[in-house]
């Protein structure tokens, strides 16, 4: 149990410090921002809050004073608290609010740690076992002193809880609303600690021994600290984190429509303005010229697509009306590349009628749909 208790704490500890490292490569363009300042002192609260934590399950002394790893761990997790309250202020309330309420929150931070060390020196702290700082050992004023602590956790969480809602709401940012979103959820799993914490030490003072049970606490704690870590630093990479997606997503399409823009190209290689190259270099522009070179190309093989011809080899049964529609207009253009090669013209062919554009105007909806349609087109074989 020991060594689950200290893995919890060292995962929560690197996701702390993986936060703060990020966050402070950012640190020359945002330093004068408070918002900024006072999240980069929440995660260096927060990292010291589970460094002591991982400490304390050595043999529980810091700088030889016995237990003080336990004090400056609950003392600075009190403070990691009050700070990531201020910074959701700072997030999404007004500047005079979040001012006039961060005030608030700083006096209740700091006259929770006066008590806690008051009560903690009183009860004799360190001069006691560390276990007795896990369950209270059925002392009074160490009961006390954990049940305070965890209060002054809990309150915190569900604050938060309340207010991630309606701020997320309000907000006009989607990172922001996907980082209190997140923050919310962080609220609940860390409160689930809190309230795994006092049924750790209310049966141990009644005496009932739930065994295994007690490290539900722990592996809340880890877990609502790798998910706050995130929500703390979503603001920053999230948008980043959408172009990648938006980035990879136009890649895949690039790559997804090279089968049927190589056959089109090698039929009619004036549709062409530029030398092909094998670079990704400005990618939306070479895509854009990829769709608007298969249309060309495409429209170049009117004259050679038989309107009577149905596709073979297409879709299973099952499949969508709009994937048969893709199968069909893939086995069209495989068996209208044959058919210039060979010469030979249908007689009831697409040269007189109108071409079936799909949304020309919406670029978007025009690459998924030749999306589609190149998909089908490999998966017929390229035309021979």
């Amino acid at each position: 149990m020991t060594t689950i208790r200290t893995l919890c704490f060292v995962i929560a500890a690197l996701s702390s410090y993986a936060a703060l490292v990020y966050r402070l490569c950012q640190v020359r363009r945002n330093w004068r921002d408070s918002a900024y300042r006072t999240l980069v002192i929440t995660l260096l609260l927060q990292s010291l809050t589970f460094t002591m934590g991982a400490v304390a399950m050595g043999d529980g002394a810091f700088l030889g004073v016995g237990n003080l790893a336990i004090l400056v761990m609950h003392l600075s997790a009190v403070a990691f608290c009050v700070s990531a309250q201020i910074i959701l202020l700072h997030w999404a309330a007004s500047e005079t609010e979040a001012a006039r309420l961060s005030r608030y929150w700083l006096i209740t931070g700091v006259a929770l740690d006066v008590l806690l060390t008051a009560l903690f020196l009183v009860a004799d702290g360190t001069g006691r076992p560390a276990s007795d700082f896990d369950t209270g050992s059925g002392q009074p004023l160490v009961l006390t002193y954990l049940l305070l602590f965890i209060v002054s956790q809990a309150v915190p969480c569900v604050t938060i809880f309340r207010q991630c809602g309606p701020y997320a709401r309000m907000s006009d940012k989607t990172s922001l609303r996907q980082a209190l979103r997140l923050l919310s959820v962080a609220a609940v799993v860390l409160f689930l600690y809190c309230s795994a914490r006092t049924v750790n030490i209310l049966t141990a003072a009644a005496g009932v021994d739930i065994g295994a049970w007690t490290l539900a606490s722990n592996v809340f704690s880890a877990a609502g600290i790798a998910i706050l870590s995130l929500s703390l630093t979503v603001p920053s990479w999230g948008a980043p984190a959408v172009r990648l997606v938006e980035w990879v997503d136009t890649y895949r399409s690039y790559r997804v429509l090279y089968p049927l823009w190589r056959d089109l190209y090698e039929s009619s290689p004036d549709i062409v303005l530029e030398p092909p190259a094998a670079s990704v270099a400005d990618l939306d522009y070479r895509l854009h010229r990829r769709v608007v070179e298969i249309r060309d190309g495409w429209r170049d093989l009117r004259p050679y697509i038989d309107r009577s011809a149905d596709g073979t080899g297409g879709p299973r049964p099952q499949a969508g009306e709009e994937s048969r529609q893709a199968f069909a207009e893939a086995a069209q253009i495989r068996q209208a590349l044959r058919a210039k090669r060979a010469g030979t013209i249908p007689d009831d062919n697409k040269d007189t009628a109108n071409f079936e554009d799909r949304d020309s105007d919406n670029f978007a909806a025009e690459t998924a749909w030749l999306t589609q349609v190149a998909t089908a087109y490999r998966k017929l074989g390229k035309a021979g």
